[in-house]
């Protein structure tokens, strides 16, 4: 059974989290905190599997909290639970698993820590994310923030100083750079210009377009129509991926 530690300043949402963990029964509450220090020193002490932390703490807030414990070498997956929406970017920067809101729903929490708990169960032949690689890419939409899971997205690709994440029918702007994008998830993402990745998943082929003397590369992918063009300092890499791939 996992083991839990809360984090917030109000003893009523400690009982209210405690009586929806004790209701859904996945998980063993160990402590409770009510400020950022305690939450590190507890953390330390019971080497909790998941964190339910709360951003406005005295003294050490939660984003303070997320970002000391990466210094930690048994680190929780940290779940916030919160009354403010304005810091969700900021928290799946730090690699926060999930990002409730206030009033906490059942179903949500339950959704939030059945991850948790088969993000911790063993895989076999797992693919080759950074270790701390997110499973979702957050972005606002009509002020409302909205959550796609990273094995849903066929690229993404710079446009001017914009980043666009493209997946299923949509195309979205969001919060990143494809430098940190190409870092935390190598291996299941793939440059093949200065201003493109793709999912390795997705690439189905390499199609060359020949017009005169000039030649272009282009990858195909599954989901997408357009093929998109393959610079010639990725092409190399590209060409021993399909080979590796068999394709």
């Amino acid at each position: 059974m996992m083991k839990i530690l809360i984090a917030d300043d109000e003893p009523l949402a400690r009982e209210r989290l405690q009586a929806l963990i004790n209701e859904l029964g996945i998980g063993e509450v160990v402590a409770e905190a009510a400020n950022g220090k305690d939450t590190l020193e507890l953390v330390r002490v019971y080497e909790p599997d998941v964190l339910l932390l709360d951003i406005r703490m005295p003294g050490i807030d939660g984003m303070k909290v997320i970002q000391q414990l990466a210094l930690i070498e048994s680190t929780p997956a940290v779940i916030f639970c919160t009354a403010y929406s304005d810091h969700a970017l900021e928290a799946f920067e730090h690699q926060a698993l999930d990002y409730l809101l206030k009033p906490i729903r059942k179903e949500r929490l339950e959704q939030a820590l059945k991850r948790t708990y088969n993000l911790k169960q063993p895989q076999s032949a797992p693919i080759s994310p950074s270790p701390r690689a997110r499973t979702q890419i957050s972005y606002y939409q009509r002020g409302e923030l909205c959550l796609v899971p990273v094995n849903q997205i066929y690229y993404f690709y710079a446009n001017d100083k914009y980043v666009m994440m493209c997946c299923k029918e949509e195309e979205v702007l969001i919060s990143e750079t494809l430098k940190d994008l190409e870092k935390e998830f190598a291996g299941q993402f793939l440059r093949i210009h200065r201003s493109t990745l793709v999912a390795i998943t997705q690439i189905t082929g390499l199609k060359k377009n020949a017009i005169g003397i000039t030649k272009r590369y282009y990858i195909l992918l599954k989901e997408v129509e357009k093929p998109l063009e393959v610079s010639r300092r990725h092409l190399k890499t590209v060409k021993q991926l399909l080979k590796d791939m068999r394709l």
